[in-house]
């Protein structure tokens, strides 16, 4: 029997840590096998700790929206000193499930489809981000029948306040939080995109079962890297 081991980034909010636990939770419900949720920093238990705990076979999903120094460095140095056989998957993002969810959070918040929308994401000084909010904006730009705009809040990416600006041109703005948790980043995208004039901003997309079964899929993908059964 294999493991799940999923890994989100970590944050000091407690509610943002408990999404990825209940992602976990329902992931390994829909796939009947035991699972581990662990993160890169800020909250325990560390990737690294939970590899090296156990020699089970174990697939590792990373709870990212995009690539970046985490999944290149962080995550695969963790599978080198684990004490059993792991594979690693892609990160959840970019992917059409994240859309819709991005779609259903922004109609919850009150946005109009077909209206401008800037997706806003963390930010990453890593080249290989870029291409992946790009793709985020076009999968989104698909299920929502408008523009999107992309913004972050760090790294590499104009800023959430030009993007709106430039929004605005086209009609009410709606900012699309490409986040999976509440936190530290996720206050800093509600605050700029208010200040800087957007009609709606959308909630985290959450611990949704939609991304549950996102998980999940990666983790099928992967399993047959382990040469064992599920």
């Amino acid at each position: 029997m294999s493991r799940l081991v999923t890994v989100a980034h970590g944050t000091r909010v407690a509610a943002g840590n408990l999404v990825a636990a209940e992602l976990t939770r329902q992931a390994s419900a829909l796939l009947g096998a035991s699972a581990t949720t662990s993160y890169v920093e800020l909250c325990t238990p560390l990737v690294g700790d939970v590899l090296g705990a156990s020699s089970v076979p174990t697939v590792v999903v990373p709870l990212l929206l995009s690539t970046g120094y985490h999944v290149k460095v962080d995550i695969p140095a963790a599978l080198r000193g684990g004490a059993g056989p792991a594979a690693l998957t892609r990160p959840l993002g970019p992917d059409p499930v994240l859309a819709g969810v991005q779609r259903k959070r922004l109609l919850e918040a009150g946005a109009t489809p077909g209206n401008p929308v800037v997706l806003v994401a963390a930010g990453s000084n890593d080249p290989d981000a870029v291409p992946d909010l790009e793709r985020a904006a076009c999968l989104l730009a698909g299920v929502w029948g408008g523009p999107v705009l992309t913004a972050t809040v760090s790294g590499a990416g104009r800023s959430i306040e030009s993007a709106v600006a430039e929004a605005s041109l086209y009609g009410e703005v709606a900012v699309s939080t490409y986040l999976l948790s509440p936190g530290f980043f996720a206050r800093k995208v509600a605050a700029a995109a208010t200040e800087a004039g957007a009609t709606v901003v959308s909630d985290v997309l959450g611990a949704d079962e939609a991304i549950a079964g996102l998980i999940a899929d990666r983790y099928r993908e992967a399993r047959s890297a382990l040469r064992i059964a599920a």
